[in-house]
C-alpha cells in the first residue's frame, strides 16, 4: 500500500462488482458441494458405527488424521495427482468436514434415551423406523450444530483454494497480498466473514424450524 492510497477504495470495489458476484457464488458452491458430500459420507460412516460400535475409534482416528493435515500441505499432495482442479479442492475440503460431522452425527444418535427407543420397539417399530422416525428427529439439533460448524469452517478453507487457481473470494485476498493493495484484500476478507456469519444464521434458522420441540424445551417457563 503506497503513501496516500486509501485503505479501502470504494470506487475500485464498485468497478469490480461483477467479479465480486462471480467469486461469491463460486465460494458458496464450493462450500455447499464439500459439506453436502461430507455429510453423505459422514452419515454413512455414523450408521456403520451405530451398528458396529468398535469401529468408532478407527473411523474417528482416520478422520482426525485428515483434519490435522495443514491445508496447504494437503493441496501440495493432491495437485500432482489431480491437477489444479475443482476435484483437488473438493477432496481436501470434504476431508476437513468428516471429523466434525461424524462426531456430531454419532453423538446425536447415541444421545437418544434408550427408553425412548425401547418404547418405539414396543409399539411395533422396525429398526429402520426407529432410526428414521425416532432417533434422527431427536438427534437433529446436534447434527445440525455439526453442519453449522463444518459449513463455517469450510467457508474459511475455501479461500485457500485460490492458491491452486480456483475462483472464489480468496482470489481477492491473494490479489491484495501480491499487489500490496489493501482494497481487494479487505474486500475478500470481509465478504468471507459475512458469508460465514450469514450461512451460520441461515442454518440456525433451519435448525429452529425443523426442531420446534427443542426450542420449546429451551425456553424458560
Amino acid at each position: 500500500m503506497s503513501d496516500g492510497e486509501p485503505y479501502f477504495d470504494w470506487g475500485w470495489a464498485l468497478d469490480h462488482l461483477d467479479d465480486v458476484w462471480v467469486r461469491l457464488v463460486n465460494h458458496l458452491l464450493l462450500t455447499v458441494i464439500a459439506v453436502g458430500i461430507g455429510f453423505v459420507i459422514s452419515f454413512a460412516a455414523a450408521l456403520f458405527i451405530r451398528r458396529y460400535r468398535w469401529s468408532y475409534g478407527p473411523v474417528s482416528s482416520f478422520a482426525g488424521i485428515l483434519y490435522t493435515i495443514p491445508s496447504v500441505a494437503l493441496f501440495a499432495l493432491l495437485v500432482p495427482l489431480f491437477g489444479f482442479t475443482v476435484l483437488t479442492a473438493e477432496i481436501a475440503l470434504v476431508s476437513y468436514t468428516l471429523l466434525i460431522l461424524i462426531r456430531n452425527i454419532v453423538t446425536g444418535l447415541t444421545g437418544v434415551p434408550p427408553d425412548v427407543k425401547e418404547a418405539a420397539v414396543g409399539m411395533g417399530f422396525s429398526p429402520a423406523q426407529v432410526l428414521w422416525r425416532v432417533e434422527l428427529p431427536l438427534a437433529l439439533p446436534v447434527i445440525v450444530a455439526g453442519v453449522r460448524i463444518a459449513t463455517v469452517t469450510t467457508i474459511g478453507l475455501v479461500t485457500v483454494t485460490s492458491l491452486i487457481g480456483l475462483s472464489n473470494l480468496g482470489q481477492f485476498i491473494l490479489d491484495g497480498i501480491n499487489r500490496l493493495f489493501s482494497t481487494p484484500l479487505v474486500l475478500g476478507a470481509v465478504l468471507s466473514i459475512l458469508l460465514a456469519v450469514a450461512a451460520d444464521a441461515v442454518l440456525l434458522g433451519v435448525q429452529r424450524l425443523i426442531t420446534p420441540w427443542s426450542r420449546t424445551r429451551s425456553e424458560p417457563a
